[in-house]
């Protein structure tokens, strides 16, 4: 133990501590005595100086934000996986702005109701085109974006790299194929389509690219692996891709968007116990406070865009689990094990072979619990077998 004297004006005061906190009893009243500026003076300047810096960088923010804004009137968009969900959502948008747009998938069939979709919402049939593609064959997307080029006579402005796959299941039921094929159609296709665009976008150092990722992509969710994980990969390609392209006036904008009502649920695909599976993920998929309003995401994703911004969560709910995440990644990985003992066991059902949603349906999942997801369907041209 440690005991020191104080002389303050001639009298002296014992302090007593052990190491280095000997000594700092009455710290505050001996600073002030000594001319020097109180803690909590300091602690109120720190604050003060943090609360200005922070209005600062969002000014700055701001400013950048509206300096970046692009018009979109003129500008031609390429939509992968357009002809439905939420690629035909933002088809609609971009369209309404005055923009010129591509649609590629794989069903022709598909495709020409989203055409006459758009046509029926006002856009001039000269200023949509649509092309068969399956995003997992390079040669595939070469051809399309060449198709593109040709009928709109000039380049892709705006690229929007949003085709998808989802298998649901336990990882037991998950093979290879479902990991490659998941990885071929988001990560794989993101890349081919960018490198075919490119070369254009950075000969005329201006572009738009909008990779469409997802909150499993942040925190990987059970029995959707395959997906979380390809999703992951694209949020890393899509951060890092901004990062260098920055210096090209090319603005790449990653979105993880949560539970959208997008009517996608019957055209998964489902393992193991595939009815019981399709049921928790289109409930999931429906409740209003757990998933979100397609139209609502779409608009958020609209602006991101215009605005060139870096990176969009949609949601409340996937903003919340991406900050916890961030935050406490163990503790969020717990999580995520204690909701998969709720789900589905691997055992029973029709094992590693799937089912789509439409052909998993049961009373439960036709009931009035899921009836925003039946709409969605209906609204976004989600009732086709394929994409």
């Amino acid at each position: 133990m440690i005991v020191r004297g104080i002389h303050i004006g001639g009298r002296e005061r014992t302090t007593t501590g052990t190491g280095l906190f000997a000594g700092q009893a009455g710290l505050g009243k001996r600073s002030a005595v000594g001319g020097q500026v109180p803690v909590n003076r300091r602690n109120d300047g720190m604050w003060l100086a943090a609360a200005i810096g922070l209005g600062v960088a969002a000014l700055a923010g701001m400013v950048l934000r509206q300096g970046r804004k692009e018009d979109l009137p003129g500008k031609t968009v390429l939509i992968t996986g357009g002809s439905r969900g939420l690629g035909l959502l933002l088809a609609r948008r971009f369209a309404a702005e005055g923009g010129r747009v591509a649609l590629c998938a794989r069903d022709r069939d598909s495709l020409e109701r989203a055409r006459q979709d758009l046509i029926a919402r006002g856009a001039a049939p000269d200023q949509v085109f649509v092309h068969s593609c399956d995003v997992t064959d390079p040669a595939q997307i070469a051809a399309t974006v060449r198709a593109t080029e040709q009928y709109f006579n000039g380049p892709v402005d705006i690229l929007v790299n949003n085709a998808g796959t989802i298998q649901v299941g336990p990882a037991e039921t998950m093979t290879q194929a479902d990991y490659e094929e998941a990885f071929a159609t988001h990560f794989w296709a993101a890349y081919h389509f960018v490198e075919v665009v490119l070369p254009h976008m950075r000969a005329r150092r201006s572009g738009r690219i909008v990779n469409i990722s997802s909150i499993g992509g942040i925190v990987s969710v059970p029995h959707l692996l395959p997906y979380s994980a390809s999703k992951s990969a694209l949020v890393g390609y899509s951060e890092g891709l901004r990062a260098e392209l920055l210096k090209d006036n090319i603005y790449v904008t990653t979105v993880c968007p949560g539970l959208i009502r997008t009517g996608s649920p019957r055209n998964a695909f489902f393992k193991g116990q595939n009815e019981k599976e399709y049921a928790w993920f289109a409930l999931s998929d429906s409740l209003p406070g757990s998933s979100m309003s397609a139209d609502a995401a779409a608009d958020e994703i609209l602006n991101a865009v215009r605005s060139g911004d870096a990176f969009l969560v949609t949601s409340l709910a996937a903003q919340a689990a991406a900050l916890l995440h961030g935050v406490f990644p163990g503790m969020t990985a717990d999580l995520m094990g204690a909701a998969n003992q709720l789900l589905p066991g691997a055992g029973g059902g029709i094992g590693t072979a799937r089912r789509t949603g439409a052909q998993s349906e049961t009373s439960l999942t036709q009931s009035v619990l899921t009836g925003l997801t039946q709409k969605a369907a209906a609204d976004n041209n989600q009732l086709s077998s394929c994409s």
